[in-house]
């Protein structure tokens, strides 16, 4: 499915004179390869996602899960945080949504926890990408699934609701006149809704996408195996915790890290160190702690980063340990 990416990129950098075989050619034919794939999955899966988003509101949620065991909500915020944008600072509208329809806290925390944490993007660029596979994907998506579902469960229970200091606005929202229009114009706008969504998402993310894509191809082609074993490797019992370190500071979206990612693992950089990088980025940020300033008090937003970086480290070790 994903071969004429290799084959693009093969003809490339033949067509510039480069072997893939030397350090230059195979970092340039890293680039290619991922940079024509990342475009093509993003448009796809962002429209096709769109689809499903445009029917979504925090009204309906909240009807639905009426009279539902609150571990089905869990869950269900789970999903609904991976198909929904996977910046960090996008996730918080919806937040505030859910919080104003009047969702269970454990639940938005559950969803706020997920959104950034596990992207479709992120699950498919890994499904696709050599050095990582099915396999990754899937305990990529296990263990933020597990991380999300468990902050929502202990949100409830520690009664955490109360450190929510957002006061939702009194006035009704205004009557939406969808149902005037015909399944036609209702079918045009949707898609024109799911390519402009698309479109705007790759004009937004295109320079962290190259930004991550050079660092990634200068770390496969040029970084030494010697140095990231000596930092990261397996032999250094500090290497989880120096992972969440170098990555909590930083801020990016999943489509500009992914490439780093891949490029570690091909270096043989363990998959629990990896991935705690990958989350510690994504899911922590400085703009998204700042926007929560006006939902969450203090307090919660410090308890809200111990528990993510507690959390990623406890997988980073264990996914060391079991794989």
């Amino acid at each position: 499915m994903f071969q004429i990416f290799t084959w693009l990129a093969d003809w490339a950098t033949a067509k510039i004179g480069l072997c893939a075989q030397t350090p230059l050619g195979s970092a340039v034919h890293f680039f290619i390869e991922d940079v024509t794939k990342i475009f093509v999955l993003i448009y796809v899966l962002i429209f096709v996602i769109s689809l499903f988003r445009a029917q979504l509101s925090p009204e309906k949620v909240r009807d639905y899960l009426a009279g539902k065991n609150r571990w089905y909500g869990y869950f269900l915020a789970v999903f609904l945080g991976i198909v929904t944008p996977f910046c960090s600072c996008s996730s918080i509208p919806l937040f505030i949504g859910f919080i104003t329809a009047g969702i269970p806290f454990g639940i938005t925390m559950a969803f706020l926890i997920s959104s950034p944490l596990v992207s479709e993007i992120a699950t498919f660029m890994l499904i696709s990408m050599q050095g990582a596979g099915l396999g990754v994907a899937l305990v990529y998506v296990a263990s933020g699934t597990v991380i999300a579902v468990i902050g929502g469960w202990l949100a409830d229970r520690l009664h955490l609701e109360k450190l929510c200091i957002y006061q939702p606005p009194t006035h009704a929202a205004p009557a939406c006149a969808c149902g005037h229009q015909t399944f036609t114009q209702r079918a045009q706008n949707l898609v024109h809704y799911a390519h402009s969504f698309a479109w705007d998402t790759i004009k937004s993310l295109w320079g962290y996408i190259i930004l991550g894509l050079l660092v990634g191809a200068a770390i496969h082609g040029f970084v030494p195996v010697e140095i990231l074993s000596k930092y990261l490797g397996a032999d250094n019992p500090w290497a989880v915790p120096l992972a969440s370190g170098i990555g909590a500071p930083l801020y990016a979206n999943h489509a500009g890290v992914i490439p780093v990612i891949q490029a570690l693992l091909l270096k043989g950089v363990p998959l629990g160190t990896a991935l705690v990088i990958l989350m510690s980025i994504t899911a922590i940020s400085l703009p998204e702690m700042m926007m929560l300033k006006k939902v969450l008090s203090a307090k919660m937003i410090g308890l809200f980063l111990l528990y993510l970086i507690v959390s990623f480290i406890a997988v980073g070790y264990l996914l060391n340990a079991i794989l």
